[in-house]
């Protein structure tokens, strides 16, 4: 059971125009590509961002170790305030808590990120950690899965997902890959918990809902280079093809609709629709094979004009407005992909 869900923006909030101005002047110096570099990003309708860092400390940032170190400062305060006003809004304490599960794809710490947050937290020191890396998009929906095997063994326990996502950190330097043009349009950096009970915890609390029904994830065959990370000297460099839309409208149609049956439902009886937007062609792509009876003000959960984060996506999906204790009784489902596949979710 969903108990409540926290999301956080980055500091630093400017308009996309300020951020593409000062994009170019780092991958495209010269100013070859500055025309090229506008017309995608205003392109991809974000109207502002939020970042991890004050826009002129990237230009000063001289290779991965110095944009990692950043990562783990920045990705420790917002990682710390999404767990703390989670747990808050859901009436838990810190101590509470008997997992925690923490993914990120945009840097890497050792000690991880979960584990750097105990003392800070007040975590117990036998709380059960699980840092997960490679997930990606799907880390969403994947995660609230996971969360939801580990409640049905121990319904009496607590458990937190934890994203953090500081996109920006990755920007390559003097690379004007059309990859990196779109990516550095797209993304900008935040953090998420969703904490999770169980059932028996749920009664006590009082918590009737949303309540996760049935997950599913799917593999997709040779999309390895549909999405990802080349990982090097210079840090994250953005896989990104062409065919993410493509890749979703030839599988994601049958996968939804079979799923869906598996469970006597049809895209008819959905009342709320959530798709992680990776950028506008996806939603539409995702759209086109949902269909729900009727479309509510809020059916389908985005985030228009604003920097595309999964972690706030998942916030959103699961809280209808940061308020999971009103959440709609009738069905919904989820979705989010993709790096090599997607996951999925139906919640009541």
């Amino acid at each position: 059971m969903i108990a409540a869900v926290h999301g956080v923006l980055g500091l630093h909030a400017y308009p996309q125009d300020v951020i593409t101005a000062a994009f170019a002047t780092v991958v495209s110096p010269d100013g070859k590509h500055r025309a090229v570099i506008d017309r995608i990003h205003e392109a991809t309708g974000v109207r502002s961002r939020s970042l991890a860092l004050p826009l002129e400390q990237y230009a000063d940032l001289d290779g991965f170790g110095a944009a990692n170190d950043a990562f783990i400062r920045v990705g420790l305060d917002l990682g710390e305030q999404a767990m703390r006003g989670a747990l808050e809004r859901a009436g838990l304490d810190p101590a509470d808590v008997d997992l925690v599960l923490a993914t990120s794809v945009t840097g890497i710490a050792a000690p991880s990120l979960e584990s750097r947050l105990v003392p800070r937290l007040g975590l117990r020191p036998d709380v059960k950690r699980l840092p997960v890396f490679g997930l990606g998009c799907v880390a969403g929906a994947a995660g609230i899965a996971r969360l939801h095997d580990y409640l049905a063994g121990d319904p009496d326990g607590v458990a937190v997902l934890l994203s953090v996502e500081l996109c920006s950190l990755t920007v390559q330097r003097d690379d004007v890959s059309m990859s990196n043009i779109v990516a550095s349009g797209l993304f900008g950096d935040g953090a998420a918990a969703v904490v999770m009970v169980g059932d028996a915890r749920a009664r006590r609390m009082g918590i009737s809902g949303p309540a996760v029904v049935a997950t599913q994830g799917r593999i997709y065959p040779d999309t390895e280079r549909v999405m990802g990370w080349d990982i090097g000297g210079s840090g994250f460099r953005i896989v990104l093809s062409t065919g993410v839309a493509d890749v979703i409208e030839q599988y994601v149609g049958d996968d939804v609709s079979d799923f869906l049956s598996e469970h006597d439902l049809k895209t008819t009886d959905i009342a709320n629709w959530v798709c992680h937007s990776g950028g506008p062609k996806v939603p539409g792509g995702a759209g086109a094979h949902a269909r729900p009876a009727r479309r509510p003000a809020r059916g389908h959960v985005a985030i228009p004009g604003r920097d595309r984060q999964p972690e706030l996506v998942v916030g959103a999906a699961c809280a209808g407005r940061h308020d999971v204790r009103r959440a709609s009784s009738r069905t919904g489902a989820g979705n989010a992909g993709t790096d090599d596949g997607d996951g999925a979710g139906i919640l009541r």
